[in-house]
């Protein structure tokens, strides 16, 4: 009855926040509907109940067969991704992805469909940003971190099975969480050479995060790649974690670089 654009832009509306209520009123579309399409996300061919076997909750459990996908895709999880459920039995997992990096959106699509067990999944397209969603019933297999509030709130542990796909796929585990709360910026500062004072440009990265857990996976494995780091503080908390040597950024450069 209504068309894909329709579909999507009421979807859009109620990730802003709004009520199911308000967008109905504004576009004149049942809120029963609107609901029905909070389980079918776009594209709906792409979200339908799948009997795809889990590689974790079979009788004998499995790391993912892409590790390294599995690896990237932690990190984005981490740092920002969700796991909700659906109305009917399954679980929906969003990773938000600005829109200003395509790359990074086409990246984090890619791992994904080679995670989900039915291989699929969809985008949304809401202000300033695009959430790359999957349905699956398996997703709290896959990531066992998921449980009720914000991560920065409870207490954040790998698995043994995870952590042995980190220590393969450090690089991956580390760009995962560089992707959703990182970034490569160009700090400068002057210096006096001779008599004359001349500015002075350096790149660095920074990872962000509330979560005490989540910085520490990330400080753990920079520590495993011998990357050095320093904590930073934001109003008197710890918050950033930045990595501004210039042999460690170069090495962070060939393994990540700036978002795109």
């Amino acid at each position: 009855m209504y068309d894909m654009s329709t579909r999507q832009r009421a979807l859009a509306l109620v990730a802003q926040g709004r009520s199911l209520n308000s967008v109905s009123k504004e576009i004149g579309i049942s809120r029963a509907a609107i609901r029905a399409w909070q389980t079918r996300i776009e594209p709906l061919p792409l979200m339908r109940t799948q009997a795809a076997p889990c590689v974790r909750c079979g009788p004998e459990p499995k790391p993912p067969a892409d590790a390294a996908a599995y690896s990237y895709l932690l990190g984005l999880y981490l740092g920002d991704g969700c796991i909700s459920a659906g109305a009917r039995p399954g679980y929906f997992l969003r990773i938000a992805c600005a829109n200003a990096y395509p790359g990074l959106i086409d990246q984090c699509t890619i791992a994904m469909r080679a995670i989900n067990p039915s291989g699929k999944s969809g985008r949304v397209q809401a202000v300033g940003y695009v959430s790359v969603v999957a349905y699956s019933r398996h997703w709290p297999c896959l990531f066992p971190q998921h449980g009720p509030g914000m991560k920065h709130t409870r207490k954040i542990t790998l698995e043994p099975w995870q952590q042995e796909i980190v220590d393969a796929y450090p690089w991956e585990f580390v760009r995962g969480l560089v992707h959703s709360d990182g970034c490569r910026v160009i700090n400068w500062t002057t210096r006096l050479v001779g008599s004359e004072r001349k500015r002075y440009e350096y790149p660095r990265y920074f990872f962000s995060n509330k979560s005490d857990c989540i910085r520490q996976l990330f400080t753990n494995t920079l520590d495993a790649l011998g990357v050095s780091w320093r904590s930073c503080t934001r109003n008197g908390e710890a918050f950033n974690i930045s990595v501004a040597r210039k042999a460690d950024v170069a090495r962070m450069d060939d393994h990540i670089g700036p978002k795109y």
